[in-house]
């Protein structure tokens, strides 16, 4: 038998947020890649479509309406994932929001404690039921599991506006860096992801700027916005064995726009 790494075959994968944009673009690779899927998202109808696409890679799909920020859905969540698709090998954590502001100084503590709730606290409880499990199937004799948390450049560079949104990209960074420390015994790996610009329904108004597409878009080496399938392939190798000595790392996926 050839070297097959990357076939996900009998793996279970949950992405939270997948019912579009990076989100779906990695949960389609990975049930593309033989994995049974599941997604989480707020938005039911996106769900509904989203569990319809999924399908006809003819993988299991569940798809739940859990919103990250309430830690009693995510726990539910999680034990509902476990219980209709028997494990999970893999959780990517991308589920997020962000939200605008013309200043720093016009920041609320509303807006701040708003983003920090879903992308910070959100992944925080994802992150740790899931690990949860993992490490609870390790201690019978099954050990393994990844977990990725789909962060941004913004935890790296300077995000000007959005100091609330880099705080909490910032703070998931180093989260996946400690579970990767203490569950590595486990035989699970932790890693974080940092898109560019992406096109996405979150950066719809600066997909239609001539101005930003001049100013920004015209410095991204690759000379195009990421697109969600872009995702696919480091979601695959995160979940796939190839990765089975890959830990702590960040992968920055933007086109080259930040070295340029």
């Amino acid at each position: 038998m050839g070297y097959k790494p990357f076939d996900l075959t009998g793996k279970v994968a949950l992405v939270t947020g997948g019912n579009g944009g990076i989100g779906l673009g990695m949960a389609q690779a990975l049930a593309d890649a033989g994995a049974d899927i599941a997604i989480w998202g707020t938005n039911a109808d996106k769900n509904c479509a989203a569990e319809a696409a999924l399908k006809a890679s003819g993988r299991r799909v569940l798809a739940q309406t859990v919103d990250v920020a309430n830690e009693l859905q995510v726990v539910e969540g999680m034990k509902t994932v476990i219980d209709k698709l028997g494990r999970v090998d893999t959780v990517i954590a991308n589920a997020g929001i962000g939200i605008g502001s013309r200043s720093f100084l016009d920041i609320t503590i509303e807006q701040f404690r708003k983003v920090v709730s879903v992308n910070q606290e959100g992944a925080f409880l994802t992150l740790r039921e899931a690990a949860r499990h993992m490490r609870d199937r390790a201690s019978k004799g099954d050990a393994g599991g990844s977990l990725a948390v789909v962060a941004s450049l913004a935890a790296i560079e300077g995000a000007a506006r959005n100091q609330h949104y880099a705080a909490t990209k910032g703070a998931v960074v180093s989260m996946m860096r400690a579970i990767a420390v203490e569950f590595g015994r486990d035989g699970v790996r932790a890693n974080a992801i940092l898109p560019g610009w992406i096109a996405t329904d979150m950066t719809a108004m600066a997909q239609t700027s001539s101005n930003f597409t001049d100013k920004v878009i015209s410095r991204v080496p690759s000379r195009r916005w990421g697109q969600p399938a872009d995702f696919g392939g480091i979601a695959v190798y995160l979940a796939s064995d190839a990765s089975a000595y890959h830990s702590g790392d960040t992968f920055v996926i933007d086109g080259g726009y930040a070295v340029f």
